[in-house]
């Protein structure tokens, strides 16, 4: 419920702060007293558009906020939540302002959004009810949802599992629709993912067999350099004459002879001896890699031929076997995908009529559902429509089959009501007659205000146009609203005034050459007043008095009734 409200500089508002309760308050006063004003900073809270013409005279910016409190399960904290604005005790707090360079600030709980934000989480707040607004109720796109809400959890279960059928049906559908738009540039890179991937296969790759072959193609095309270098270095440390080998055997013993004269001697001749042993196994691995070497040209060719076969690979697919490697991965999963039913143009037609087929079961199963709760609801509205004093009109519940199905199912929705009998049935929004449409919504408000989830509803002079026992059945109407939700409202028939449970007086007076609205909650004595000023219009009488006084009597002798019945 709208718990509080505050305007500053606003149109004739200069400061006011206002606090309300639940059940049904109205707001009473003579034509032009500024009592719209209140509604039009509701409504501006909640994402109306916004004007500079609203800010007081010679004021820089009007100010306005409002503190909702909501029940814990409403489902407008989740929508919040996805929008990271934090919700503490059920509060949501609204603030706008506007400046005279027309910059709209606006906060909701002191985070900063937009105005289309406000749009999005003001339905969830308010209902804003006037003589001429196109509310939900008006229009045609929303009246499948209401009678889905008016439906059971058999109609409810039925909407999940259509969806759910509808969600794979759209899915198959859109992937068909992809391969088959581009069903030519699937098969050239199917064919070239095969290519690829056969190509990576046949050349057998391992890891460091690159640097393997490399290196063996070094010492082969180094063959003659290797061998002399190698004979060379044989030679010269086993040349019976001057070899290194053959005169350090000389030293290590000439050397050993003295070594038992000195320690210094004998560290020498183990130094020498230790050298003799090392060039001596150096000689042997000098010999086994000259006994080793060959010339083997064809080998040369297979390692150059293979070495191009690597190269080619790593100038297409990565820039070492590690990198094709990972390449052929990657494309042999693309390649599996491609050949597997998810892209198989005659499993996705099956898929796709498959789940159709299912969509249409489902979609008719729900539209025999609806049907049978349309019905209800027909019964339902006529009933409200004859407290109205409405009993010849006819509403209608109509159903026009689509051409294809939808997130909704296979037919949508309009309301048609004929206010007078023997009148061709016409789109509820086409109700010209003000005090018919007031009826009207009021029947359909009744029925459908236990699913809508608002918790403040405005009624601005839905009344207008009506009298007599019909302004008695209205207020009882409003009063029935206002026992499921917080209710305000705007009226000018004294039935209503009467039955509300908070009446504040509105009014405009001058100060200091500027108009101000004073605003008052009147009680007693001076309510009754203002509901003889209704009645008559003209200066109170004591008989006017005395209707007022029985009036409210029995308005809180029937809002009793009403709230019996309610809780029964």
């Amino acid at each position: 419920m709208l718990q509080e409200l505050s305007i500053r500089n606003f149109a004739i508002i200069s400061n006011l702060n206002i606090q309300f309760d639940e059940g049904m308050t109205v707001l009473t006063g003579e034509t032009g007293a500024g009592k719209s004003i209140v509604i039009d900073a509701v409504s501006l809270l909640v994402g109306a558009r916004g004007s500079t013409d609203y800010i007081r005279a010679e004021e820089k910016k009007c100010q306005l906020e409002g503190l909702f409190t909501l029940p814990q399960e409403h489902p407008i904290f989740d929508k919040l939540s996805e929008k990271g604005i934090d919700v503490e005790d059920e509060m949501i707090v609204i603030q706008r302002d506007i400046a005279r360079n027309g910059k709209n600030t606006c906060r909701i709980n002191g985070h900063l959004v937009n105005t289309t934000m406000l749009k999005e989480i003001g339905p969830y707040l308010v209902d804003i009810q006037g003589q001429h607004d196109s509310q939900q109720l008006m229009q045609p796109e929303y009246h499948l949802s209401m009678l889905d809400r008016f439906g059971n959890a058999s109609l409810h279960q039925l909407k999940v599992d259509y969806l759910e059928a509808f969600e794979n049906y759209k899915q198959w559908d859109k992937k068909l629709k992809q391969v088959q738009a581009n069903e030519q540039a699937y098969a050239q890179r199917m064919d070239m993912l095969k290519y690829q991937v056969e190509e990576i296969e046949a050349a057998e790759l391992k890891v460091g067999e690159e640097e393997q072959l490399t290196e063996e193609r070094h010492k082969l095309t180094n063959f003659q350099r290797l061998a002399d270098e190698l004979s060379l270095s044989y030679q010269a440390l086993n040349s019976e004459e001057g070899g290194v080998l053959s005169a350090l055997s000389t030293v290590v013993s000439a050397l050993q002879n003295i070594e038992d004269l000195s320690p210094q001697y004998q560290e020498m001749a183990q130094t020498a001896s230790d050298l003799f042993y090392s060039l001596q196994d150096l000689s042997g691995e000098i010999s086994g890699e000259i006994d080793q070497l060959e010339m083997d040209e064809a080998r040369l060719d297979f390692i150059e031929d293979r070495l191009r076969e690597i190269r080619n690979l790593e100038r297409k697919y990565g820039s070492n076997i590690e990198e094709v490697l990972t390449y052929y991965d990657k494309i042999s999963e693309e390649l599996s995908k491609v050949l597997t039913e998810e892209y198989n143009i005659d499993t996705l037609q099956e898929k796709v009529m498959q789940y159709y087929e299912q969509v249409q079961h489902l979609g008719k199963k729900l539209s025999k559902e609806r049907h049978e709760v349309a019905y209800q609801l027909t019964q339902a509205i006529h009933h409200e429509l004859s407290d109205l004093y409405m009993e010849h009109a006819k509403f209608e519940v109509r159903f026009e089959t689509l051409d294809d199905p939808t997130e909704d199912g296979l037919e949508s929705v309009s309301f048609y009501i004929a206010t007078n009998k023997g009148e061709e049935s016409k789109p509820l929004q086409k109700v010209v007659s003000g005090g018919e449409l007031s009826r009207v919504t009021l029947a359909l408000k009744t029925m459908f205000i236990d699913s809508t989830a608002v918790t403040s509803i405005i009624f601005d002079e839905v009344d207008t146009g009506v009298s007599g026992r019909v302004a008695q059945a209205i207020a009882e109407k409003i009063y029935q609203i206002a026992s499921s939700s917080q209710v305000l409202c705007i009226t000018h028939l004294p039935q209503v005034a009467a039955i509300a449970d908070h009446h504040y007086f509105i009014e405009k007076n001058i100060q200091n050459d500027r108009t101000l609205m004073h605003w008052v909650e009147i009680e007693d004595e001076n309510r009754t007043q203002e509901i003889a000023r209704m009645l008559t219009g003209t200066e109170m009488t004591a008989l006017s008095h005395d209707h007022a006084q029985e009036l409210l009597e029995q308005e809180n002798k029937m809002k009793v009734s009403i709230k019996k019945g309610h809780c029964e």
